[in-house]
């Protein structure tokens, strides 16, 4: 199994609102407010948090955040120097797939998104993630044709499967929207410590099936976290008893989506 962290550049008045009501206001500062803080806080905590654990992370990021918000990235990067970057286009509001442009103009997209990402980071991603989850059935064959190795855009599965794209096959690394922390924060109004009994029982269902059936093919997951969510300082408290709980089960992995990738034959 595996954590992505996503870190995602939204732009002034841009991003997920932690208070719909005031939505519209001119300036809405506590939207505003929640979005800088899970930037400027959230961030280099989650960081510092799996440092510490000893825990394996994954970067999600947006091409746009090295540069927009250099310190913070710096920062964080410094925490986790190893995790591997998956590419999650330019940004998360602005800037988002031309799906309406044809296959063309997405593999511009997708390539221009690696190149700055290599530019600033010195890593070019054979991960990709769609940034606010929004690719369409062109974009599998798009990322491939552009160099990435893995998608985290196959939403319905709790194995590894590969389309037929080239000239490499893509795999699709399971990122089940159900446990993924902003929808359920947000959408659902659930809690870090409400996220952290979700996040425990399906792990540890899953390695109850695996022990009723050894021979069954390995379930992997990629569990989607962000700093709005597990940033704050209880939200990142549940995170911790998460890593704990987790290193507590066998048979389970966690690694990152690189490490996933090589084990299965994948990689490079």
């Amino acid at each position: 199994m595996c954590f992505v962290l996503y870190v995602e550049l939204w732009g002034h008045d841009h991003g997920p609102n932690f208070r719909p009501d005031m939505n519209g206001r001119t300036p809405d500062v506590v939207d505003e407010a929640f979005r800088q803080y899970a930037i400027h806080w959230g961030l280099p905590r989650v960081g510092r948090l799996f440092k510490e654990s000893g825990a394996p992370l994954s970067l999600a990021l947006n091409a746009q955040f090295p540069e927009r918000k250099s310190e913070v990235w710096k920062e964080l990067r410094a925490s986790v120097p190893q995790a591997p970057i998956i590419a999650h286009g330019l940004n998360n509001s602005t800037d988002l797939l031309p799906l309406d442009k044809g296959p063309t103009a997405q593999r511009a997209y997708i390539r221009q998104t690696l190149d700055m990402i290599e530019k600033s980071t010195g890593q070019r991603p054979t991960g990709w993630s769609s940034p606010s989850v929004y690719p369409n059935a062109e974009t599998f064959a798009a990322t491939a044709a552009e160099g990435i190795r893995y998608s985290l855009d196959g939403m319905d599965s709790d194995v590894l499967s590969r389309l037929a794209t080239r000239p490499n096959p893509l795999v699709l690394l399971p990122y089940p929207p159900q446990i993924v922390d902003m929808g359920q924060y947000l959408a659902r109004n659930k809690e870090a410590s409400e996220l952290e009994r979700l996040w425990i029982d399906y792990v540890r269902e899953l390695t109850h099936e695996a022990a009723a059936d050894p021979g069954r093919e390995a379930t992997v997951v990629a569990i989607g976290i962000h700093p709005f969510v597990v940033g704050t300082p209880a939200g990142a408290a549940a995170m911790r008893r998460v890593l704990q709980a987790i290193a507590m089960l066998t048979p389970v992995w966690v690694t990152d989506t690189e490490s996933v990738m090589k084990a299965s034959g994948q990689g490079r």
